[in-house]
């Protein structure tokens, strides 16, 4: 008899343990998600962030371990740009990789504040367009009143202390006031003041359409900087009649090629003018025997590249 009472004892003792243990299991709280994903999940103003993210597939990703820097588009970034909750529930399967590859080019490797963002300096995102599936898209930085990426999209304060870093476990977030879609030759002409000269002059001759589209694409562009255009060389192309103008504009666009810079032929390079000229190393000399240094190289577009030069190129077409 005692024995039997010794197992009774023994057996409820252990089922007290077993219920304390459940009892314990369903009190404890879940593991909060701090990465971007699950911060974002939490942002009253980042929904359509979300909802766009796990139609791309893209919502597991920003859990991992990064880190990663997200430039995160508000839900009005998203209203402004037409993407509402309905237009994403029901986005056409066939461009759902071209949506990936628009929410990759609002991410960098790396994480990094806004305070290590540098003005006039281009960082990769991990998108690609359609002229390189290796070399992937760059985006432009200019921090010279606040934060503007692109030349579209601000960053912008995420509380009234004017905080710009939301901290996550695997990176960083950063809110943004517009979607900044794949940039082309023309967003990066544009975005970078440095090219303000070369921008004003594609528009006066129209040819933003040609260079922001994919009809000649992919374009390698030797894209001359403002101080390319000194008094001489501006005094001899406000000469030129327009079909001229064109000519030197074109004169600087390779297309069909998406040529970056340790790929560059050293023989004569046809160029959308239908002249040639030639590169050796880091200098180019045109038809009229002129030599043109390149100071910048590979800002990759989603419909080209671009390396910037320090003069304008001539073709013999122009006297």
């Amino acid at each position: 008899m005692k024995t039997n009472k010794t197992k009774l004892i023994a057996i409820f003792a252990f089922l007290g343990l077993m219920l304390t243990s459940c009892s314990d299991d369903d009190n404890a709280q879940p593991t909060p998600d701090n990465t971007i994903t699950g911060i974002a999940s939490k942002a009253s103003d980042l929904t359509l962030l979300v909802k766009a993210l796990k139609k791309a597939d893209l919502a597991a990703t920003l859990q991992g371990a990064g880190p990663f820097t997200v430039f995160a588009p508000t839900d009005q970034a998203f209203i402004n740009a037409n993407l509402t909750a309905d237009a994403i529930d029901n986005y056409p399967a066939a461009d759902i990789p071209k949506l990936r590859q628009i929410l990759l080019n609002h991410v960098v490797n790396g994480s990094v504040q806004s305070s290590g963002l540098t003005n006039n300096t281009y960082i990769k995102t991990l998108a690609v367009g359609s002229a390189s599936t290796t070399n992937k898209l760059d985006m432009y930085v200019n921090t010279t009143s606040g934060v503007r990426l692109n030349g579209v999209a601000s960053v912008i304060t995420t509380t009234a202390g004017g905080t710009f870093n939301i901290i996550a476990t695997n990176g960083v977030i950063h809110k943004v006031d517009a979607i900044i879609g794949l940039p082309t030759v023309v967003t990066h002409a544009a975005a970078n003041p440095n090219f303000s000269t070369l921008a004003q002059l594609l528009t006066d001759q129209s040819l933003i359409p040609t260079l922001n589209g994919t009809a000649s694409s992919p374009f390698t562009v030797f894209a001359p900087l403002n101080s390319a255009f000194d008094t001489a060389t501006l005094n001899l192309y406000t000469s030129l009649n327009s079909a001229k103008k064109t000519a030197v504009l074109q004169y600087h666009v390779v297309a069909g090629a998406n040529v970056l810079s340790n790929a560059i032929p050293t023989g004569p390079i046809t160029t959308f003018e239908s002249g040639t000229f030639t590169v050796s190393g880091t200098v180019i000399t045109d038809e009229q025997a002129r030599q043109t240094n390149i100071v910048l190289t590979d800002v990759q577009c989603a419909n080209g590249v671009i390396h910037a030069v320090n003069k304008v190129l001539l073709p013999n077409s122009v006297p």
